[in-house]
């Protein structure tokens, strides 16, 4: 690896979310981030990059998987060109900014902040109360927006002010911060969609298939913006717990 092939990658990682360089050296370069743990191993290989991920989440790879299928190799990931390797990278920062538990420390250092600047006394008051709701679901519908790639989880509508991060447990019966984070725990939608998830008139089956609440058995469902075959653009198994308690409600909604 020539002194131009390495600053080619470092810049690469530096404008898409990695842009600390923690080893550089004739084979390989490893990068990181301040806003995320994850590390990126950087070589070439008979002309491509090669990408191995240095990682504790155990979704991370699975869902790269998603979007580069054909790049895997060997636990790690061959792709051709500069273009290829800053999507690659780009999309492993969105989802380590996103997964379990990057989430949930970030809230818990965003509250810290706020809180330490607020006058003494009101830890278990209200005022702490609102500030933690308001810190978390920004941080969920931030960490949302990461994971589905600003994009409506069924639509693909990709404009952010009309996203919403849905709940499927929602957040008063959460019993953790980590389930009130989990990026697992709902789904980003269109605004028309949110509200009907949020009230448990819309849900959905295991593979991910929109299913509506008896109580919209005669209601003409177009102008609510549902249509025939609507599903989710992907569904993973670390969403079916929660699914199955959505679900429940919906049953219940006569």
């Amino acid at each position: 690896m020539n002194p131009l092939q390495r600053t080619i990658i470092e810049k690469t990682g530096n404008d898409n979310g990695f842009e600390h360089v923690m080893i550089s050296n004739a084979s390989s370069v490893t990068l990181a981030s301040a806003r995320h743990t994850n590390r990126a191993l950087v070589s070439l290989d008979g002309g491509a990059y090669h990408v191995h991920f240095e990682t504790l989440s155990q979704p991370l790879m699975p869902e790269l998987l998603r979007s580069f299928p054909a790049a895997e190799v060997a636990n790690a990931f061959r792709v051709a060109t500069e273009a290829d390797l800053a999507a690659l990278l780009r999309r492993a920062a969105s989802l380590s900014r996103a997964l379990p538990s990057q989430a949930a420390n970030d809230y818990q250092q965003a509250v810290a902040a706020e809180l330490s600047e607020l006058p003494a006394g009101i830890v278990g008051t209200e005022v702490e109360r609102m500030v933690r709701q308001r810190v978390g679901q920004n941080k969920f519908r931030d960490a949302m927006l990461d994971y589905w790639g600003g994009a409506c989880a069924v639509t693909g509508v990709a404009i952010p002010e009309v996203l919403r991060a849905s709940h499927a447990k929602p957040w008063a019966e959460c019993a953790t911060d980590a389930e009130r984070l989990d990026v697992f725990n709902g789904f980003l939608l269109n605004a028309n969609l949110d509200a009907l998830f949020d009230r448990f008139l819309i849900s959905f089956d295991e593979q991910g298939v929109l299913l509506t609440a008896p109580a919209l058995a005669r209601v003409d469902l177009q102008p609510l913006g549902i249509s025939p075959g609507m599903k989710l653009r992907w569904v993973d198994a670390l969403h079916q717990p929660y699914l199955v308690t959505h679900r429940s409600r919906l049953l219940q909604n006569q």
